[in-house]
This record gives C-alpha cells, sequence and structure tokens, in this order.
C-alpha cells in the first residue's frame, strides 16, 4: 500500500497530538510530579496581604530595622538595641524552596537583642526567612532570602 503526502501530514498529526495527550495524562496522574502551591493555605494567606504590608513598612523604618548575620555557627538575627528584648514576641519561619520538608518555624524568646539559629538545621543552599514579631502592640515583618 502506497501512502501519498496528504495522509502522511494527517498521520504525523494525529501521532503528534496522541504524543502530546500520553504526556498531559501522565503528569497530571503522576504522584511524583507534585503540583503543591508555596504555602498550604495560599489563598487564606493572599487575604490578609494588607496587613503583611503594614507590619513590613513598621520593620522598615531605621528604629525597628533586623540584621542578618551568617556566622560560622549558624544565622544570627539582631534585633535594634533601643528596643526591650523582653517585650519582643514573634517567631522565625524558615522556608526552603527547594525542599518542603526541611521548613521550620522558630518561636522568638530573647534575654538579649541577638537571636542564634544554630547552623545544623541550615542546610547549603537559598533560604528565604520571614521574622514576624510584634512589640508594644505593633506589628513588624522581615523577609529576606539568604544563601548558605
Amino acid at each position: 500500500m502506497k501512502i501519498n503526502w496528504g495522509t502522511g501530514i494527517v498521520l504525523a498529526f494525529i501521532g503528534f497530538i496522541g504524543f502530546i495527550l500520553f504526556f498531559v495524562v501522565r503528569m497530571s496522574t503522576d504522584s511524583r510530579a507534585n503540583h503543591d502551591l508555596v504555602t498550604e493555605d495560599y489563598y487564606r494567606e493572599e487575604l490578609a496581604y494588607q496587613q503583611e504590608i503594614n507590619a513590613q513598612n513598621n520593620a522598615n523604618k531605621d528604629i525597628t530595622r533586623l540584621l542578618l548575620n551568617k556566622k560560622a555557627n549558624g544565622l544570627e538575627i539582631v534585633f535594634p538595641n533601643k528596643l526591650d528584648p523582653k517585650k519582643i514576641q514573634g517567631t522565625v519561619s524558615l522556608y526552603r524552596p527547594s525542599n518542603k520538608q526541611l521548613d521550620f518555624d522558630l518561636p522568638i524568646s530573647l534575654s538579649n537583642n541577638h537571636l542564634l539559629i544554630p547552623d545544623n538545621r541550615l542546610l547549603d543552599g537559598r533560604w528565604d526567612i520571614k521574622v514576624s514579631w510584634e512589640y508594644n502592640d505593633t506589628e513588624y515583618l522581615h523577609k529576606e532570602k539568604i544563601t548558605f
């Protein structure tokens, strides 16, 4: 049987479409292709975004600016010296974009103006750090990306 060029083009299109559909179905049903959002409650967090913007604006003032220093024994978060460390409350969230299993949160409890996150919890690579804290009923938020 002889196939002319028109039939060949139609067969090529059908083969290509079948090939694409095979991969679409395979990737949408495969459990290894995880399609999570960045956070579990993404849409709920989006509604509170204005509060986050206000907290970031509060944290960007010179009086309340945080410093993050990489040390040999870990990551040091330095709070301003003008603030009473006993009145500072909040959490430090460390997010690893490449591995959801490495994410963790730490409560802020200070005796001086420094908080040290030990090096054994921080693997080499990129970390997104979010320091959410409160001082005298005012919320502050500091976000930074850091690489070890």
